[in-house]
């Protein structure tokens, strides 16, 4: 019975394997599913759905350039404006896929 006490339980270490493992799973599912491809291998209805249906969503617009698009004035900061943004896509050269969140500038009040 003592023999049986002198070794030293895995089972903790077990679990922190596995939990490891869970984690790093976690982590790398949601980096994955955040780019679903360039706008330029997209047609226009594609890519104008897809902002639609995530609401605000980061894509590759060509050249690994990444901007984040959004579906309307909701997905932006309190003192943010919505711009509507053209893009390329395969079928049409300036796709108005969704909007850009952006600090107003000083030209964007109307002072008259």
């Amino acid at each position: 019975m003592l023999e049986h006490r002198n070794q030293p339980d895995r089972r903790p270490a077990i679990v922190t394997r596995y939990l490891a493992l869970a984690l790093c799973t976690v982590l790398a599912a949601p980096a994955s599913a955040q780019t679903p491809g360039t706008t330029s291998r997209m047609v226009c209805a594609e890519a104008m759905a897809l902002v639609k249906r995530q609401g605000a969503i980061l894509l590759d617009t060509g050249n690994q350039t990444f901007q984040r698009f959004v579906r309307d004035r909701s997905f932006c900061e309190l003192t943010e404006i919505a711009d509507l943004r053209f893009v390329p896509t395969r079928d049409n050269p300036e796709c108005p896929i969704g909007y850009r969140c952006r600090e107003p500038g000083y030209g964007d009040w109307d002072w008259q």
